[in-house]
C-alpha cells in the first residue's frame, strides 16, 4: 500500500510540476472591498510562509463579489487567490489573482486575462478594481473596468477565467519577466483551486493588450522553461510593447510621455541597479514628479504633465538609453529571446501612437526565423492604440476559441493587412455578442448560462 501511495504522489508531481497540497479554506467575501494597501494579511503574507510554498501553490482564498464599474454586480462564481510566485531573480514573492467561472459550472477551458493595469499603486490592481464598491475608478483606474468587459466575453463562452495582479506586490509596471512568472503561477493556482472545478486536461489560453501584452508575450516565451506542464494552447496579444527602449524614445516629449514615465518608475521596483541609476541621475523635476506619480492610477499618472523630456531628466554624458545599466534593463525586458512553444495571434495598429509598429514587425520576424514558429499577425491601418484594442478583440477571441476547442492553428507564419478589423464579420459578431452579454448581465443574467 505504501508503495502504491508513493507511486500516486509521484505521478501527481510529474503531471502538475508541484506536489498536490492540502486545500486551503475558502473565506467568505469581505463586507466591503478593501484595497491592497489596507489588506496586508492577504496581499503580503509572512515571507517565511510564502517561501515555504511551491510556485503556484495556494496560500489563502476567499470569495469576492465582482461588478461592472464597481457598481453593477456580475452573476458569476468568483474568488481571490493568494499564492506564491517568483520575481525575475527567482526569489519567492506573494501574488494575487481573481478567478471566475459561470455559475455552478465545471469548465474544460481556462483563459488567463492580463489586464493592462498601467499604474503604480495597489488600489489600481485588477483584484481590487473588479470588486463591487471598489473605488478604483474614482481613483483613476479607467482601464481595468473597460477591459473587464472583454473578460466577460470569455465567461459568456463558458470558459473559466484567471486575472492575475501581474505587476506584483510592488506594482512593478512594465516589468514583463516578473509579470510572466506571476501569470504562469496564477494559472497553476487556478488549476489547484478545487472550487474552480476545472476539468482534467483543461486547455489554457492567454490574452493581453498593451500593458497586458507586455506580460502575455513574456509569459509565452517563458512558459517552456518555467511552467512546461501547463497545457497552454495559444496566446493572443495586441498593441505589443516588444521593445521598451523604442517605446520610450517615441514617447519622449510627446503626449504619451506621462504613461511611459510611469513605466520607468515601475521598472525601478523590480531592477535594483536601475533604481539606483534613476535615483542618482534624475533631475529635481523628475524626482518631484516621481513622488507624485508613485501613488497614482493610469488616468492621472498618464495625464499629469504630458510632453515631458524623459531623456533630459536623466543626467548622463549622452543618450541615457546607451548607459550600461539602462541598456541592461531594456535588454531584459525586450521580447524575442525565445520562440513560444504555442501558437501566437498578434494584432497591431499600423499607426499606433504609443507602440510603434516597427518593434512588432521585428518581433514577428524574429520568431518566424525559426521554422517551428506558429504566428498569425494582423496589422490594422485605419486604427490607433485604443480603437485597435476594440476592433481586434473579436477576431482575437475567435482565434482563441478555436485553439481552446482543439482546432489546430495553421502552422508557420502569416502576416495580413486590414483597413479595419471591424470589417471581419465573424469578429464583429463576437464583439457585439460580448457587449450584448455584458448588457444582459446588468439585469442579473448569469454569464455563460446556456
Amino acid at each position: 500500500m505504501a508503495v502504491a501511495l508513493a507511486g500516486i504522489v509521484a505521478a501527481a508531481v510529474m503531471a502538475t510540476g508541484t506536489a498536490a497540497a492540502d486545500p486551503v479554506p475558502v473565506q467568505p467575501a469581505p463586507a466591503i472591498a478593501v484595497p491592497p494597501e489596507l489588506d496586508s494579511a492577504f496581499y503580503r503574507p509572512a515571507p517565511e510562509l510564502v517561501a515555504s510554498k511551491a510556485p503556484g501553490e495556494l496560500i489563502a482564498a476567499r470569495q469576492v463579489n465582482v461588478a461592472n464599474f464597481g457598481v453593477i454586480p456580475l452573476n458569476v462564481d468568483a474568488w481571490q487567490l493568494s499564492y506564491r510566485s517568483n520575481n525575475s531573480r527567482d526569489e519567492a514573492i506573494p501574488a494575487v489573482a481573481t478567478v471566475l467561472k459561470p455559475r455552478g459550472s465545471a469548465p474544460d477551458k481556462l483563459i488567463s486575462m492580463q489586464i493592462a493595469e498601467d499604474s503604480l499603486a495597489g488600489y489600481c490592481a485588477p483584484s481590487y478594481a473588479v470588486q463591487q464598491w471598489s473605488l478604483s475608478a474614482l481613483g483613476g483606474q479607467i482601464v481595468v473596468p473597460a477591459e473587464f468587459a472583454i473578460t466577460q466575453g470569455a465567461l459568456s463562452q463558458g470558459w473559466g477565467v484567471v486575472i492575475p495582479d501581474h505587476q506584483g506586490p510592488n506594482e512593478a509596471y512594465a516589468a514583463g519577466p516578473l509579470g510572466a512568472r506571476i501569470t504562469l503561477d496564477g494559472i497553476r493556482a487556478a488549476r489547484n483551486f478545487e472550487p474552480m472545478r476545472l476539468a482534467a486536461g483543461t486547455r489554457v489560453g492567454m490574452y493581453g493588450y498593451s500593458g497586458g501584452a507586455i506580460v502575455t508575450g513574456h509569459a509565452a516565451e517563458l512558459k517552456q522553461s518555467y511552467a512546461p506542464e501547463l497545457n497552454i494552447v495559444g496566446a493572443a496579444e495586441g498593441g505589443v510593447p516588444a521593445d521598451l527602449g523604442m517605446t520610450l524614445s517615441v514617447a519622449n516629449g510627446q503626449a504619451t510621455s506621462g504613461l511611459i514615465f510611469a513605466a520607468v518608475l515601475g521598472l525601478t521596483r523590480e531592477y535594483p541597479d536601475f533604481a539606483r541609476f534613476v535615483n542618482e541621475r534624475m533631475d529635481p523635476l523628475g524626482q518631484a514628479l516621481a513622488a507624485v506619480k508613485n501613488n497614482l492610477c493610469v488616468q492621472y499618472t498618464s495625464s499629469l504633465l504630458p510632453f515631458l523630456n524623459l531623456k533630459g531628466m536623466l543626467h548622463t554624458a549622452g543618450d541615457p538609453l546607451q548607459d550600461p545599466v539602462v541598456a541592461d534593463v531594456i535588454d531584459k525586458t525586450r521580447m524575442g529571446k525565445t520562440v513560444p512553444d504555442m501558437p501566437m495571434y498578434i494584432w497591431q495598429a499600423n499607426p499606433d501612437e504609443i507602440i510603434p509598429v516597427g518593434q512588432v514587425n521585428t518581433l514577428v520576424d524574429t520568431y518566424c526565423q525559426n521554422p517551428g514558429a506558429t504566428v498569425k499577425y494582423t496589422r490594422e491601418h485605419l486604427g490607433e492604440h485604443v480603437v485597435t484594442e476594440i476592433s481586434g478583440g473579436g477576431p482575437a477571441m475567435l482565434w482563441m476559441k478555436d485553439r481552446l476547442e482543439g482546432v489546430p492553428a495553421q502552422p508557420g507564419c502569416s502576416t495580413a493587412d486590414a483597413g479595419s478589423l471591424l470589417l471581419d464579420a465573424d469578429g464583429r459578431a463576437m464583439l457585439l455578442g460580448t457587449f450584448g452579454e455584458v448588457f444582459a448581465s446588468f439585469f442579473g443574467k448569469p454569464l455563460g448560462a446556456k
